[in-house]
This record gives C-alpha cells, structure tokens and sequence, in this order.
C-alpha cells in the first residue's frame, strides 16, 4: 500500500504497568494519538491496539501490541504483513535504560542492545534494518545490569513532571521522521529532550 507508515510503541498491555518506565514506548504513541484526535481500536487479529490517521497525504498506523514485551514482533510483522508496509517505513518507538532520562535518539537501524522487544521485533521481522527511537529512562546505578526491578518501577514524581516535556519532543521527531526522513529527523532532534533532573 502506497505512504502507509507505521509507527508501533513497545510495552506492556494492563493496568499494573501503565505507568512504568517500560511502557514509554505506549505513552508516546498515545501521546501522538491525542495530539492527531485518532481513536484507538482493539484489533485481535493483530493482537494489537491500533489508531489509524490520514496526514498530508499519507496514511499513519499507530500500534501498541498486546502481546507482552517479549512478543511485540509477533504483532509488528502481523501489522506489517496485513497492511503490505515496508521495513522503511516502519518506526518502534522504546524505552533506553542505557540513555539518560531526558535524552532522546532516533536511530535508522542497529541492535536490540539487549532490550527484548527491539529483539523480538527483529527477529519477527528478520531484519535490524528498521528505525527506533529510543526514549532514555536512565539507569539506577552505573554498570548494572539486573534492571528489571527499575524497569518495570514507576517515574519519579520529579520525573513525571519532566516526562510530557519529553513525549512532546518525541512526537515532534515522529512526525518529522513521517514528513522528512529518518536523517533530517535525526539531526534535528536527537539529544537531550529536556534538562536531566538533579
């Protein structure tokens, strides 16, 4: 299908992890939803939620795959497959405990940095070759890496404050990703999102 774009957030479906670290990917995806008035829809067939919207000519899918974390690929290639999208126009949208808080970076491809839905979505899709923009959640200590725990902790009440800041900054580089391509995207807005917290 011609300027289909697909952008799919990574986290994990449920109330208990709504407000997590790992479920930035969800936010920002919601984030974009609200900010294009598009209405989210369960889509069993992909095991996914889906909002779909029609901007400048092209038509965007936004996904949040209901297969728990380790799994989002299985949703990913099932979106991929039905909606005929290429892996160019395909961007996962994640949590990096590896970047600071408040640091954002758009990447055209690379490695899952052990991060298992980056994984899974490779794996599914059989390729590393498709975008990610990684939203930093930081890290608790330097050097370790049993983060589970962390990962799966709630923000900070002074990060909270600081975390619209930075989805609004994501969106931003999504929709430039969408209207410009992946270099202008990543020039623009890779970096620091806002102030890391003190």
């Amino acid at each position: 299908m011609e300027n289909v774009f697909l952008m799919v957030g990574l986290g994990n479906p449920g109330g208990e992890y709504a407000d997590t670290r790992h479920n930035v990917g969800f936010r920002a995806v919601e984030t974009l939803a609200g900010r294009w008035r598009a209405g989210w829809n369960l889509e069993k067939k992909f095991q996914a939620r889906m909002a779909k919207v029609e901007r400048d000519g092209r038509r965007v899918l936004l996904c949040q795959p209901q297969t728990y974390m380790n799994l989002s690929g299985e949703a990913v290639q099932a979106v991929l497959g039905y909606f005929r999208v290429p892996v160019g126009r395909l961007l996962v949208l994640t949590d990096d405990a590896d970047l600071p808080f408040g640091e954002i970076r758009l990447r055209a491809r690379g490695s899952s940095g052990g991060h298992h839905g980056l994984e899974s979505v490779a794996q599914q899709v059989g390729t590393t070759e498709y975008a990610r923009l990684k939203i930093g959640i930081g890290r608790q200590r330097e050097g370790l890496r049993q983060i589970t725990g962390y990962v799966l902790g709630a923000f900070a009440p002074e990060e909270k404050i600081l975390l619209e800041k930075i989805l609004t900054r994501v969106a931003d580089q999504a929709e430039c990703w969408v209207a410009e391509g992946v270099e202008k995207a990543m020039n623009k807005f890779n970096g620091v999102a806002v102030p890391a917290v003190q």
